[in-house]
């Protein structure tokens, strides 16, 4: 394992946050701040708490995976096209590395970074509502996992867009929506029979449940079905991406 080749990657990419702070973190505090005022407040108001937990607290989970999705895709998804688009990929892969390695280093940076953002976020939330976390290894953990998950997930949206519009497609089309269908600002619980039903085929709300329940003990679904499915997400993405380094795919061409 050649480690100084990793960190060079990873310390690359990071800089890249350090140069747009304000993009980087103050953006999804303002976002954080907004929804408190427009869901904690309208809505809030007419919704007292669902399980015994406060509204403005209960959607904290929901707000912080909301945010890790889009970072973790996004930071993985432009650190990976952008040396594609420029043509500097072809010095990466022509280096004495492996593309375990290559991926680590980028990987690893999009994960720190929507790990970072999310405790900014829940740092944040404490401003505006009382939190207390209940399992805080289980809280740190399902964060991990998820960050590592979606930023394989964006490193293959990267090595499959061929254009910035494509780059954007599927983050907006189908994570995003997913994730407000997913329970970020509700409990699945309070829709009808079959909605319910309905909502259990998408895995978005397996991992909002499992990170909630980290936070109080309670989810739409069992901290098992959560688990497995953020593992076999991230199993997935694994197979996708040793599959793209074994044939070259969209990056030899």
């Amino acid at each position: 394992m050649n480690l100084n080749s990793i960190k060079a990657i990873y310390n690359f990419e990071m800089s890249r946050m350090r140069r747009t702070l304000g993009q980087s973190l103050f953006a999804p505090v303002i976002s954080t701040v907004l929804y408190f005022i427009v869901f904690g407040s309208a809505i809030g108001s007419r919704i007292s708490d669902i399980d015994g937990v406060s509204y403005g607290a209960f959607i904290v989970p929901g707000l912080i995976i909301l945010t890790i999705l889009t970072e973790s895709t996004a930071n993985a998804s432009f650190g990976i096209y952008l040396p594609r688009f420029t043509g500097t990929i072809y010095e990466v892969l022509s280096a004495p590395i492996s593309f375990i390695e290559i991926l680590i280093g980028y990987v690893g940076a999009a994960a720190t970074k929507s790990i970072i953002v999310g405790f900014v976020i829940l740092f944040t939330a404490h401003f505006f509502v009382s939190i207390d976390i209940q399992h805080p290894i289980y809280m740190v953990l399902i964060l991990f996992l998820i960050s590592i998950s979606f930023s394989l997930f964006g490193f293959i949206i990267g090595i499959w867009a061929d254009s910035f519009e494509k780059l954007q497609v599927i983050p907006l089309l189908i994570i995003t929506p997913l994730t407000f269908l997913g329970g970020s600002f509700y409990s699945i619980k309070m829709l009808p029979e079959a909605w319910q039903t309905l909502s259990l085929l998408n895995p978005i709300v397996y991992l909002i449940s499992g990170f909630r329940w980290s936070f109080y003990g309670q989810g739409d679904v069992s901290i098992f079905w959560s688990l497995t499915m953020t593992f076999v997400f991230l199993t997935v993405c694994i197979c996708v991406v040793s599959y793209i380094f074994k044939t070259g795919y969209k990056l030899k061409q």
